[in-house]
């Protein structure tokens, strides 16, 4: 959870410091890159790592990962311009790629079934308390102190998280005493009406120092696939960069689009022909041909591209819309953050009734009415209604998130559950850059055909910052083009969600369970 909070504070904190940033460093025309060469990094990086930690342990991996995480934290702090500051985010990228996937392994390797939403729901907790709590560190830090300290401020909890991790984490080497994890893919029997494993409780097992499963002797390992990986993060870089940059920083029909997008479709051709002659390959096949797996890795796509409305576009709609303050709109949002870690932790009732597959189905069915109710809310109506709203929805999106995490893990071995769990945050992540690209044209389509071509979002929002400067017919006018725009965006969301549900139509009513033994340190007895 303490290396977990390195990468969850980081994108909330940062952002209120980039004026500061800004006003220091200058490169205004290139502060986007901030967070988008981040998440250029994390995103590319999951299914290396992913693999990695699946071939030499979770425990190397993840501290080079904090590892990696705290000298860009460093680095960042002794920036001296938007150029080499980008880069060093890019550097602060690659390690927390590392942190997210393998913190979600680890919870997997060192719980059984019936303890994981717990943990899990902890660190769903984690993203939340950071994104109530990182407004205002940054905020704090960026006007009393320096920007710098913005990224200082990850050392001291680095250290503890990276001292915790290598005194009380341990992964006995295969054959040397530790227990070798159940075969990778082999199902003991079908998702249970009660959960598998023992049932030592997760607090019992906090106190205790953590073992999980076996790591392979040295030579046992198979040989990790460099060109794979190499390939996946020529081809993720691509294609992320066009989605990203295209229609902000060129046309979507322009030169460096086009050629980014052709690169990136050629890339992803080199990178299937690479993998399938890999003898170990870092995106295997079977993450597709599973059904479990592949049906999530495809909802899971659609959620990263959903969750982009409400998460970019409820603040936008409460400043300009209702006329609300940056703090009363971000907590407009905050709501959502707040009810899906108690959703999540409370989904493991549902699913031990009628499975993973079912309490995800209820969630998405849920979460799209409310991405559907969103257009029917009044002009300009008032700040509780989708703030309700919001609060739904991440009831809504707890119950569908994590019991396909616990479900997809439950699956798989050991040594194949650090793939299997970076796939589908692959794919999360793949759809959130997505979602941006879509939702962005999508919202500056509807102000172009209501204001005739006049502006786009940002231009209108700014706009709307000053209303009493615009006269109160132009402002109203530019309120409901805004209100339209984020009504269409709700309404493509809505689509986004019946996407996964039909994605997850495809999965078995029963997720296979693999009956794998936890290792004999790595929780107290089990009770009578």
């Amino acid at each position: 959870m303490t290396a977990m909070s390195l990468a969850a504070l980081d994108g909330t904190v940062v952002s209120t410091a980039v004026p500061q940033i800004v006003g220091d460093l200058g490169g205004f025309s290139a502060f986007t890159w901030i967070f988008a060469g981040y998440l250029l990094a994390v995103t590319v990086t999951l299914p290396v790592y992913g693999k990695l930690s699946d071939t030499f342990g979770r425990r190397p991996v993840l501290i080079t990962g904090v590892a990696l995480f705290l000298l860009g934290s460093l680095l960042c702090a002794t920036a001296w311009n938007m150029p080499s500051l980008i880069a060093f985010r890019i550097v602060q990228g690659l390690g927390a790629g590392g942190i997210q996937g393998t913190v979600q392994t680890i919870a997997a390797d060192l719980y059984p079934l019936k303890e994981r939403p717990r943990i899990q729901s902890r660190l769903s907790t984690v993203w939340a308390v950071s994104a109530l709590a990182g407004p205002a560190i940054g905020g704090l830090l960026a006007t009393w102190a320096d920007w710098r300290w913005v990224f200082l401020i990850n050392l001291p909890a680095g250290a503890v998280a990276l001292r915790l991790i290598a005194r009380h984490l341990h992964e006995p080497v295969r054959g040397t005493g530790g227990p070798a994890p159940a075969a990778s893919g082999t199902a003991a029997a079908a998702e249970p009406a009660g959960a598998k494993g023992p049932t030592a409780t997760a607090d019992a097992a906090a106190d205790a120092d953590a073992t999980i499963a076996a790591v392979p002797k040295e030579g046992t390992r198979p040989p990790v696939d460099w060109p794979g990986a190499l390939a996946v993060f020529a081809a993720g870089t691509a294609l992320l960069t066009a989605l990203v940059q295209g229609g902000i920083a060129w046309p979507w029909l322009s030169v460096p689009s086009l050629s980014l997008l052709g690169a990136a479709v050629l890339l992803i051709a080199l990178t299937v022909f690479i993998e399938r002659r890999a003898a170990d390959p870092i995106l295997p096949g079977w993450v597709w041909r599973r059904r479990p797996i592949a049906a999530v890795n495809l909802s899971f796509a659609a959620l990263g591209l959903l969750i982009v409305a409400p998460s970019v576009f409820i603040p936008i709609h409460a400043q300009s819309v209702l006329g609300l303050g940056p703090v009363a709109a971000g907590f407009v949002l905050s709501v959502m953050v707040v009810s899906w870690p108690v959703s999540a932790a409370l989904s493991s009732h549902l699913y031990n009734r009628v499975g993973f597959r079912q309490t995800a189905l209820l969630g998405m069915a849920l979460a799209a009415l409310v991405l559907a109710a969103f257009p029917l809310l009044p002009h300009p109506g008032s700040a509780w209604q989708p703030a309700l709203l919001m609060l739904l929805l991440g009831a809504a999106l707890g119950l569908f998130q994590l019991p396909l995490i616990v479900g997809v893990q439950s699956t798989v071995g050991w040594s194949e559950r650090g793939t299997a769990t970076a796939s589908i945050l692959f794919c999360r992540q793949i759809g959130q850059s997505l979602g941006a690209a879509l939702f962005g044209a999508v919202a500056n389509g509807v102000l172009a055909s209501r204001l005739g071509g006049a502006g786009d979002l940002d231009s209108v929002s700014a706009s709307l910052e000053n209303p009493h400067a615009l006269g109160a017919e132009a402002a109203g006018t530019l309120r409901r083009a805004v209100d339209a725009a984020v009504d269409q965006v709700h309404t493509v969301a809505a689509v986004a969600a019946a996407v996964a549900l039909l994605a997850l139509l495809l999965a078995p009513r029963r997720f296979p369970v693999v009956d794998e033994p936890a290792p004999e340190e790595s929780l107290p007895p089990a009770a009578p």
